[in-house]
C-alpha cells in the first residue's frame, strides 16, 4: 500500500521571547497548477466497497478511484498517491493537508460543505442493513431500533450519514455500537455485539460477500426523515480553498458522464439504473444549500 510520505505544502517558523516553536504546516491547499507541476496528487479513500478501497497489492479500486483516475489523467496529472484513511478522518485530513482530494463517494451534505468543497455528484445511493443470515431478528428498517428499543442494537461508523440519521430519528444511544470500519461492523454482528450494521445499500451488498454468516436485508424499508425518503449523492471532496482543482474536476466529470465509461463503471460496481439517473438530479451547490 502506498503511504502519504509528502509533507503539507509550506511551513512557517515562529519565534517567541521564551521559546522557539517548531515549523508548522500551512493549511493553504495546493493549486491545480502546482499539482500538475509536481505530476502527483494525493487522494484518500476510506476502504469501503464499492466506493473506494485499496486491495492487498495497494491498487485503488471502486467507483471513486476509477473515475478519479481517468479524470486526473485528462487534467495532466500522471501519478496518484493513494492514502487509506478512516471515514471520519477524511474531512480533517483535507483540512490539515494530508491529501489533496478524497475519492470515497462522501455524501454531499450542507454541514460538510462548511468544511470542504465538493464536486458535482459522481454517484447516488440509498440506505441498507447488514444482518445475520436469515435475519433472525426480522430487522427491516432503521425505525425498528426505536420501536424495539429493548431488543436490538445497531452498529455504524462515526462520522457517516448514519450517525446524523439515527440522531434525527431519536434512536437511544444505548442501542448504538460504534465501529471503526465496515469489517469491524461485520465482526460485531457475527459476534452478537450488535444485531445489524447500518450503512448504504451498496456497502452492505458488498459486505454480504465477505462472510456466509451475514446477509443484506433485501426487504429493507428506506427511512423517511422530515417526510422525505433518504437518498445520498456522493462526490469528490477537496480543501475549501481548492476551487481551481474542484472546478477542473467538475468539468472533466461532466465530460466523463456524457462521453466516457462512467456509466459502465457504476454498473460494474453494482449501481442500479435509478442510482445512475439520480446522480444528475442536483448539483453540489444545490445539495450544499439543502436540496435532496
Amino acid at each position: 500500500m502506498k503511504t502519504d510520505t509528502l509533507l503539507p505544502q509550506g511551513s512557517a517558523l515562529m519565534a517567541g521571547t521564551l521559546a522557539v516553536l517548531l515549523a508548522a504546516p500551512s493549511l493553504q491547499a495546493a493549486t491545480l497548477e502546482e499539482i500538475q507541476q509536481r505530476e502527483l496528487i494525493r487522494i484518500a479513500v476510506a476502504n469501503e466497497r464499492p466506493y473506494g478501497y485499496l486491495n492487498d497489492q495497494g491498487k485503488a479500486l471502486g467507483v471513486g478511484p476509477e473515475v478519479a483516475t481517468r479524470i486526473l489523467h485528462e487534467l495532466g496529472i500522471p501519478e496518484i498517491e493513494w492514502v487509506e484513511a478512516e471515514f471520519q478522518d477524511l474531512i480533517p485530513g483535507l483540512e490539515s493537508g494530508r491529501f489533496d482530494m478524497a475519492a470515497a463517494e462522501m455524501a454531499i451534505l450542507p454541514e460538510r460543505c462548511e468544511r470542504v468543497l465538493f464536486s458535482n455528484p459522481n454517484t447516488s445511493y440509498g440506505e441498507g442493513l447488514l444482518v445475520m443470515s436469515s435475519n433472525p431478528h426480522r430487522i427491516r428498517s432503521y425505525e425498528d431500533f426505536i420501536q424495539r428499543a429493548e431488543e436490538i442494537r445497531v452498529a455504524f461508523q462515526p462520522g457517516t450519514v448514519q450517525e446524523a440519521m439515527f440522531e434525527a430519528l431519536g434512536i437511544d444511544p444505548v442501542r448504538i455500537v460504534e465501529v471503526a470500519s465496515p469489517q469491524h461492523g461485520l465482526e460485531v454482528v457475527v459476534r452478537g455485539e450488535a444485531d445489524a450494521y447500518a450503512a448504504t445499500g451498496m456497502t452492505v451488498a458488498a459486505m454480504e460477500q465477505m462472510s456466509p454468516e451475514v446477509e443484506a436485508e433485501f426487504n429493507f424499508e428506506d427511512p423517511v426523515i422530515d417526510g422525505r425518503e433518504v437518498r445520498y449523492f456522493g462526490g469528490f471532496a477537496f480543501p475549501l480553498d481548492a476551487d481551481d482543482l474542484r472546478d477542473a474536476v467538475n468539468e472533466a466529470l461532466r465530460e466523463e458522464k456524457r462521453d466516457g465509461d462512467w456509466q459502465q463503471t457504476l454498473t460494474r460496481y453494482g449501481f442500479l439504473r435509478k442510482d445512475v439517473l439520480y446522480s444528475f438530479r442536483f448539483t453540489a451547490e444545490e445539495l450544499c444549500n439543502g436540496a435532496g
